[in-house]
């Protein structure tokens, strides 16, 4: 199921940034930890995508140079720090010591779960704005998951059963305490080798959009209207802007991942919550407020941007670098017309956007992660085929086509570049 050449694919930017003119740029700033704050995506971008993500994997060196660049640097990711799968538990292996992160300040300071769960440095974690109630609903999801799953799968394919369905449910179902998922890269490779992997691939797509948006319902039945919302990777933004899934096509595999997240767990309001955050680490005050939240913030992305101009003042405002990999382009229903979205477009829209209200030079960065073991659009055919498109309003301003490897390179020397001295505490 690889993705084919299209000859009418939007060509690369005609004059991208390399990664060296890009560190040359932000050199004056590292030494003013005030004016720069470089938001970074993690799945994709600093490591592999993994077709079980319990395998991903940290590299050490990154852990350190994320450390270096304290006060500069802050991760924004729809993955969570905590729990069994959560990247905590990938800064401890990569350093093979559980109790260093904590100790030295080591793990990956910002926001997880679409920017509904804070973490400092050394680990102290708080979701702000959830209640009892809606964590107790998302606790008892992964069982469900699985049961129905279970229950599911051996209706579509019949000759799954016993260990291999176990093997494969276990695998799927993803049990992160703030953002249950179901992921189905491990079935698609199962299925690759059928006569009907497309045909397959679109019902198990179809099956687990109807059982989440079943389990919507319920929770709106048991009083949580408007508590949750799905998250789908890669997904299309329809008219209304509402994330809608990609089915399996000759043009790629589409939508392999469905999250049950909590209302207002976008990238783009958590892209404001750090740069508050940073504001007022830096500066002593916030403009937003001390305990302004994703959960507290508007959801449209107009707002946001309207909400930064009234409320920070321009001299507070730090340049901006935002690094992701997942914004998706194709055709629309229309001649001409364009559907697109991705987890990352939207934070990385708002960025650009902050730059152009603010006069900054903010950047957009992109990461090809097409070279892990999970099918994504690439660049490596000389095209932004499946990612962008030729009237994208979103500017890429630098490229990595070499993928996470060349990004953890370009990373290093960032931090390299970065003075050498102890971090500020935490706010």
């Amino acid at each position: 199921m690889a993705i084919p050449p299209h000859g009418s694919a939007p060509p690369l930017p005609a004059d991208p940034l390399s990664p060296t003119e890009l560190l040359a740029e932000l050199r004056p700033q590292l030494t003013r930890p005030a004016e720069l704050l470089l938001v970074q995506d993690l799945d994709g971008v600093c490591m592999d995508l993994m077709l079980d993500p319990l395998q991903r994997q940290l590299d050490r060196a990154y852990v350190q140079h994320a450390r270096t660049l304290d006060g500069r640097f802050a991760v924004l990711t729809n993955g969570e720090h905590e729990g069994r799968r959560g990247v905590n538990r990938l800064v401890e292996r990569a350093l093979a010591d559980a109790e260093q992160p904590e100790r030295e300040g080591l793990y990956l300071a910002g926001l997880a779960a679409g920017g509904v769960q804070l973490q400092d440095r050394f680990g102290a974690v708080a979701t702000p704005g959830v209640s009892g109630a809606e964590l107790a609903f998302l606790q008892a999801l992964p069982q469900r998951l699985v049961a129905e799953l279970r229950a599911w799968l051996p209706q579509l394919l019949p000759q799954l059963n016993g260990p291999a369905l176990e093997q494969l449910i276990s695998r799927s179902v993803l049990d992160n305490p703030l953002s249950p998922t179901v992921n189905l890269n491990g079935l698609f490779t199962w299925i690759a080798s059928t006569d009907r992997s497309r045909s397959l691939a679109v019902a198990l797509q179809e099956g687990l959009w109807a059982l989440m948006e079943g389990l919507l319902a319920e929770a709106e039945q048991v009083g949580l209207a408007g508590s949750f919302f799905l998250h789908i990777a890669p997904n299309l933004l329809d008219a209304h802007g509402r994330e809608r899934p990609v089915w399996a096509s000759p043009q790629g595999l589409g939508t392999t991942d469905v999250q049950f997240m909590l209302r207002g767990a976008i990238k783009e309001a958590g892209l404001l919550v750090l740069i508050n955050r940073h504001i007022g680490r830096h500066h002593g005050c916030y403009p937003l407020g001390v305990d302004f939240n994703v959960r507290t913030a508007p959801r449209q992305a107009n707002a946001l941007l309207e909400l930064a101009r009234a409320r920070i003042p321009a001299a507070l405002m730090p340049r901006l670098v935002g690094v992701g990999d997942t914004i998706t382009s194709q055709p629309g229903p229309t001649p001409g017309s364009w559907q697109r979205g991705g987890s990352d477009r939207g934070f990385l829209e708002l960025l650009q956007e902050l730059g152009q209200a603010f006069d900054r030079p903010n950047r957009v960065v992109l990461v090809d992660s097409s070279g892990g073991e999970v099918c994504r659009p690439s660049m490596a055919g000389g095209n932004l085929h499946g990612l962008s498109d030729p009237q994208d309003p979103l500017r890429l301003d630098v490229l990595f086509p070499g993928g996470p490897r060349q990004y953890r390179a370009f990373f290093a020397e960032l931090a390299q570049a970065s003075p050498q001295r102890a971090c500020d505490p935490q706010p």
